[in-house]
C-alpha cells in the first residue's frame, strides 16, 4: 500500500470512528427545556399556536404529532422538519416564537442535532 493510500485509509478510518463519539443529544435533558421556555406559552392545548395548527408541544408524544398540516420533525434531517425551519428562519410575519425572544444559534443547534440524531424519546 502506497504511502497515499494509507493516509487515505487512516483518514477514513478516523472520520468513522469519530462519529460515533459525537454527543448524543437527549430531548428530556436538551431539547424539551427549550420547547419548554420558548415554545409552550403558545403550543399548549391552551394556547394560541395550539388553537391554530394544532401543534401542542406538552410531551415528545404530541410533538411528533405535529399539527393538523402534518409532522413538523422528520427524524434524521432537520433540514426538511417545519420546526427548524420556523425557528432558524425569518418568516415574516410567521417566525418562532410568535412575538418573543427569538431561540439562541446553540438552541437551534441543539435541535437540530436532536433531530439529525433520530430525534429519539431519550
Amino acid at each position: 500500500m502506497s504511502r497515499k493510500q494509507t493516509m487515505t485509509a487512516v483518514a477514513l478510518i478516523a472520520s468513522v470512528l469519530g462519529t460515533g463519539c459525537a454527543k448524543e443529544i437527549s430531548f428530556s435533558k436538551d431539547v424539551n427545556p427549550i420547547l419548554q421556555k420558548s415554545c409552550l406559552p403558545c403550543h399548549s392545548v391552551w394556547g394560541p399556536g395550539y388553537a391554530a395548527t394544532g401543534l401542542s408541544l406538552e410531551s415528545y408524544d404530541s410533538l411528533m404529532k405535529g399539527t393538523k398540516f402534518g409532522a413538523v420533525t422528520k427524524p434524521g434531517f432537520s433540514g426538511a422538519s417545519a420546526l427548524v425551519i420556523f425557528v432558524e428562519y425569518d418568516h415574516q410575519p410567521v417566525n418562532m416564537p410568535l412575538g418573543q425572544k427569538r431561540l439562541t444559534p446553540e438552541e437551534i443547534k441543539l435541535i437540530k442535532k436532536w433531530i439529525d440524531q433520530g430525534a429519539k424519546n431519550n
